[in-house]
């Protein structure tokens, strides 16, 4: 079990992981945009680092909303979700249906979910590239979409990201936990 805080360019994040068999962590982040929020979330994937069970809470002032997103062994994704008070956007959850060919889920603005790819791919060992589908939660509405992304070794402690005409070199420790994402986070805590 390690404990580890991100730094962030728009708050910060603390999350506990254990990366004995398989991914599983519990966090709290807290941002500023598009409002003020602060987040909780379990994350449990397989052995093979593939998402089983994501569960997230998000709340600021006068507003809150919950997903309980899973991904059967079978491969299809469900929801749950919880919408309290007004917060301006769209609902949580989403078209599970889209997401089928999804291994992952990414939550938006954390820095640990690019690890299962990374670890379940070996991509700090394998040269090339790949393309993936993730289950992307936006943050904080707790919407969920599809979304593709590539990640692209660089070399033993660092792989290119990229989604959408964004792109991003990310440098990883031993254990595949990204400990700096440029625009986004920085590890300050091991």
């Amino acid at each position: 079990m390690r404990g580890l805080v991100w730094m962030k360019d728009e708050g910060a994040e603390y999350a506990e992981v254990d990366l004995s068999s398989g991914l599983t962590a519990v966090g709290v982040a807290i941002g500023t945009d598009p409002v003020p929020y602060r987040l909780e979330y379990s994350l449990r994937t397989s052995a093979e680092y593939v998402t089983e069970l994501l569960t997230v809470r998000a709340h600021g002032a006068g507003w809150a909303r919950a997903l309980d997103l899973r991904r059967g062994t079978d491969g299809i994704w469900s929801c749950e979700t919880k919408c309290e008070g007004g917060l301006e956007g769209p609902e949580p959850g989403g078209d599970m249906m889209g997401l089928n060919d999804a291994l992952d889920c990414d939550l938006a603005l954390s820095p640990l979910t690019n690890t299962m790819p990374v670890l379940r791919h070996g991509l700090l060992r394998s040269q090339g590239r790949m393309g993936f589908v993730m289950a992307l939660v936006q943050v904080p509405h707790l919407h969920v979409v599809h979304h593709p992304q590539s990640y692209t070794h660089l070399g033993p402690d660092s792989v290119r990201f990229e989604s959408e005409g964004f792109s991003a070199d990310l440098v990883c420790d031993g254990d595949g936990i990204v400990t700096d994402y440029p625009g986004l986070a920085r590890l300050a805590v091991r």
